[in-house]
């Protein structure tokens, strides 16, 4: 599917664009990770692999802003639904993440236009395998279908089995008799799963206490902080803690984590397909309106929205703990 998109793409820095927008919609349902590294298939694509530095800062950018207001659309979206916050109460972050998609996407567009223009006529002869189109939805009607019985039915037992990654390697093991899986993206894969498991490992031995006392502040200094500590401990440690505007909090520590590419695992994962992503002062140097698009984009929510914790989401929710919301997406 990823070289097929391309044909849908207009030839100048709108193209470029319009991939960015894409990137944030699939995000939305398909979670930030594959969002970037389809967003990244595609970019290989039509820029002849010539892709800007600032181009890649924003491809992650996008799948963590459209990931945001979304409850499946992000791990730190999906620990807070699994921990008991509706699904309405994050859906605001996308008051902050559209102004900020708006800014960083046409500073990026023209930065890639200017790099290496769009190749409109990239993956003519190329043909949809519907057949793995499917199974990736089965896959992920799987994990969804396990991740909503087991939380609604018998969620004393989240702490015990990792429900949700066992639903997921049953699926793809169902599915190999239909198509023979990419067994030999493992090994590379590995590598950044390794690394973002070792931030998530240490980031997770910060006491809940060390965190200041919840308020729209706090939530934009962690979204600074999320780029270097990563999102998912930091979202683990808030849900402990309770009494933040989620919606705030997730746009902040989701689009926040995209400054720096270790902040979130969709940057880890892009990584893996541009190495020379790995580098911080390129990153910061690159893509330098991502930390713009989220200072403006957070004020703009407040201005729209503002600061508006809800109750307790603990006391309707059964299932017990942050950690618990953090075990069952694997972390």
């Amino acid at each position: 599917m990823p070289q097929v998109l391309p044909r849908f793409l207009p030839d100048d820095w709108k193209g470029a664009f319009v991939l960015l927008v894409m990137v944030f919609v699939l995000s939305s349902f398909l979670d930030n990770i594959a969002a970037a590294l389809i967003g990244g298939t595609v970019a290989a694509s039509v820029f002849k692999r010539r892709v800007h530095i600032g181009y890649l800062a924003a491809i992650v950018a996008a799948s963590n802003a459209g990931g945001s207001g979304s409850v499946v659309g992000d791990t730190t979206t999906t620990m807070m639904w699994i921990d008991g916050v509706a699904p309405l109460d994050v859906l605001h972050a996308y008051a902050a993440a559209l102004p900020a998609l708006l800014l960083f996407g046409v500073v990026a567009a023209r930065q890639q236009q200017a790099y290496q223009p769009i190749q409109k006529d990239a993956g003519v002869g190329d043909r949809v395998d519907w057949a793995r189109v499917g199974i990736v939805a089965w896959i992920l009607t799987a994990a969804i279908a396990t991740n909503v019985f087991v939380n609604t039915q018998y969620p004393q037992f989240l702490a015990v089995f990792p429900f949700l990654g066992a639903a997921v390697w049953v699926a793809i093991l169902l599915a190999a008799p239909a198509r023979k899986s990419e067994w030999s993206l493992l090994p590379e894969a590995a590598k950044g799963s390794v690394f973002l498991l070792s931030l998530v490992v240490c980031a997770s031995m910060m006491p809940v206490e060390s965190l200041p006392a919840a308020s729209w502040q706090t939530a934009f200094g962690l979204g600074f902080v999320s780029a270097v500590f990563d999102n998912i401990p930091l979202t683990a440690l808030a849900l402990t803690q309770g009494g933040y505007d989620w919606g705030v909090l997730a746009y902040a520590v989701g689009f926040g984590g995209s400054m720096i590419w270790f902040g979130s695992s969709a940057g880890v994962a892009l990584s893996n397909l541009f190495p020379e992503a790995r580098s911080v002062g390129a990153w910061l140097k690159g893509g330098w309106h991502i930390a713009v698009a989220y200072i403006i984009g957070f004020f703009v929510m407040l201005a729209v929205v503002g600061w508006q914790p809800p109750a307790s989401h603990k006391s309707a929710q059964p299932i017990g703990s942050a950690q618990r919301a953090a075990d069952s997406v694997g972390f």
